[in-house]
C-alpha cells in the first residue's frame, strides 16, 4: 500500500522497515522516512515521554550539545536580534543561553508553553531542536515558522541524520520520533522554501532567507 509522505505529498514511497511493531515508510522523491500515523502513540504517552526530560542550564553536556547549532547560527546574527526557540521542552534552555548572549528569545512548546501569539511575530531566527523528527505534519510547520522569519531571518534546526544501519539505529527506538532525514531531504526542503541551505556537521542545519 502506497503511503502519502508528510513532507513533500508524495505517493511515490515504499515500505522501508518494519520493527518496533510499527512500518516505516521511505520517499523517493524527498528521501524522508517516516512512521503512518496509525501507529504513532497518544498525546498522554507522548507528553509522558517528555515529562522526562530534565534538560536544564546547569547541565553542562546539554549546553554543549546546543552549541552544535547556536555557534554556526550566530555568524548570522548580530547582538540584540529577536528570536524563537520552538519546542522548547519542559525546562528550557537554548532561550536561556541565547539571553546570556544578547539575543532577545521567545519560547514555544506545544505542550508547555501554548502561546500561539509568538507566530503573528516576525523573528530574526527561529530554533528547533531535537524537535522536527516529533511532527505530525512537518510541512506546515516548517512553513509557519519559515513565514514568522523577517527578510534574511535564519531557522536553525536539529535533529540526527538517518543512518544507512537504520536496522539497528538507536533514535528510531524512541516511539516519538515519526520522521527521519537525511541531507537529501533538506536539500529538497531548501528548494521548496527557496532557501539557502548550511549543513555545519552531521545533523546541524540551517536554512536562510534570500
Amino acid at each position: 500500500m502506497k503511503r502519502t509522505c508528510p513532507l513533500c505529498n508524495s505517493n511515490d514511497t515504499l515500505l522501508y522497515h518494519f520493527a518496533e511493531n510499527r512500518e516505516y515508510h521511505h520517499c523517493k522523491v524527498c528521501d524522508l522516512v517516516f512512521v503512518p500515523k496509525e501507529f504513532f502513540v497518544s498525546v498522554s504517552d507522548e507528553k509522558a515521554k517528555y515529562d522526562n526530560h530534565k534538560n536544564t542550564p546547569e547541565d553542562k553536556g546539554y549546553c554543549e550539545f546546543l552549541n552544535r547549532l547556536l555557534t554556526p547560527l550566530q555568524k548570522y546574527l548580530s547582538t540584540g536580534d529577536k528570536g524563537l526557540d520552538f519546542g522548547s521542552g519542559p525546562g528550557p534552555t537554548l532561550s536561556v543561553l541565547m539571553k546570556q548572549r544578547g539575543f532577545d528569545m521567545d519560547i514555544y512548546d506545544i505542550f508547555y508553553h501554548d502561546k500561539k501569539e509568538v507566530f503573528e511575530k516576525r523573528y530574526d531566527f527561529i530554533t528547533t531542536t531535537e524537535v522536527i523528527e516529533h511532527l505530525h505534519n512537518p510541512l506546515e510547520e516548517v512553513k509557519r515558522l519559515w513565514n514568522c522569519l523577517k527578510s534574511r531571518g535564519v531557522l536553525g534546526i536539529m535533529t540526527a541524520f538517518r543512518p544507512d544501519e537504520f536496522e539497528d539505529w538507536y533514535y528510531k527506538r524512541d516511539l516519538t520520533h515519526i520522521i527521519f532525514f537525511t541531507p537529501k531531504t533538506f536539500e529538497w526542503l531548501a528548494k521548496y522554501l527557496g532557501a539557502i541551505l548550511e549543513i555545519s556537521e552531521s545533523g546541524v542545519v540551517i536554512l536562510k532567507k534570500p
